[in-house]
């Protein structure tokens, strides 16, 4: 079976579709309101059909659909395709508001199709090796969770995008962006976010960085922190680490590859022979025609074999639209903590 896919929005969504095609998905259509976004894809990849509507993709015999339009827009064009019988592969966020979460998980029950959230850092090289410890029981029952997603950008480049109200990260909230972080604490812990309370990072400006505390359903604390800040080895930065009670596990603040390692540290009286156990541990490569792909591309291939696998094969979701909306309702919830002086407010259980 060869799965015929549309991609709307050509910005991420065009590396995306290269990268469907890669891992075996065949790219039919694409979709962009911008005219040259669309003369640009049209160079890039010829054979496919152009459409500046995404309205129109409705009507194609489509498998399945990629949603990498702007943040804010995606929930409403994941209805429709999903009311219509479409797979949905959705970028972040899955939902701006409860409303429209609870309307986007009714429309993935009742559709033949599924929901799949297009979140690439659940399966990324690092927190997959905290996620391995985690489930071999190295780390006993989790306690604290910490989890970066930080760009560190020139103040100008930062002014130009979040003060931009006709761009997507000009009109969201700065507790919105929390997914990348989010994601991988609920899949590593399989808890329900239930209360959090967020804080600015610097008064003086306080649409840059936000800091937030989550308590989880198992009774585990998150420390998410998002945004802009300087000082990491890389301008696109995740990192992680997962306390329990029998141990660590933390990817490594380092340049380059090493960043995707992780340190796993157990006290003496946790082991067998008494000894201290601290190594370090480095992900195995992800293979794309017997080649490994670079290790910031790994959770993409990851995440798009697996959204293959639950069109082809109705493998589940590997996020699937309720742990989508619980991950996306957290910053929505954030966002009302900031407005409320960062007192902690409930969120939304669906």
């Amino acid at each position: 079976m060869r799965i015929r896919v549309g991609v709307i929005g050509l910005g991420m969504g065009l590396h995306l579709a290269h990268w469907c095609r890669r891992v075996g998905m065949d790219v039919v259509a694409l979709c962009d309101r911008d005219p040259e976004r669309r003369a640009a894809a049209a160079a890039d990849l010829p054979d496919t059909e152009l459409t500046e509507r995404w309205e129109d993709l409705l009507e194609r015999p489509l498998d399945a659909v990629v949603l990498a339009n702007d943040f804010d827009a995606h929930a409403p064009l994941a209805v429709a395709f999903l009311d219509r019988g479409v797979h949905v592969l959705s970028e972040s966020a899955a939902c701006t508001d409860e409303a429209e979460g609870r309307e986007l998980i009714a429309a993935a029950d009742r559709s033949t199709a599924t929901y799949s959230f297009a979140e690439n850092y659940v399966v990324h090289p690092h927190v997959r090796l905290v996620r391995a410890a985690a489930d071999a029981g190295e780390l006993g029952r989790i306690s604290l969770i910490e989890a970066d997603y930080l760009h560190g950008m020139a103040p100008e480049t930062v002014t130009s995008l979040i003060g931009d109200p006709n761009h997507w990260r000009g009109r969201i909230a700065p507790t919105a962006y929390c997914t990348h972080t989010l994601s991988p604490v609920l899949a590593l812990t399989g808890a329900r976010p239930v209360e959090v309370a967020a804080f600015t990072v610097d008064e003086r400006d306080p649409r840059s960085a936000v800091v937030m505390t989550v308590r989880l359903s198992s009774g585990a604390l998150a420390v998410t922190r998002h945004g802009f800040l300087q000082g990491e080895p890389d301008s696109h930065w995740s990192w992680l680490s997962v306390r329990g009670t029998h141990g660590l596990a933390e990817s490594l603040r380092a340049p380059g590859d090493r960043a995707y390692a992780v340190r796993v540290r157990n006290e003496g009286w946790t082991t067998p022979d008494g000894t201290v156990r601290d190594e370090e541990r480095t992900p195995p490569h992800v293979l794309v025609d017997g080649s490994p792909v670079e290790r910031r591309a790994e959770g993409t291939v990851l995440l798009l074999r697996a959204f293959r696998a639950t069109v082809e094969r109705g493998a589940s979701p590997l996020v699937p639209v309720r742990d989508a909306v619980a991950a996306s309702l957290v910053g929505v919830a954030g966002a009302r903590s900031l407005a409320e002086g960062s007192r902690p407010v409930p969120v939304p259980q669906l």
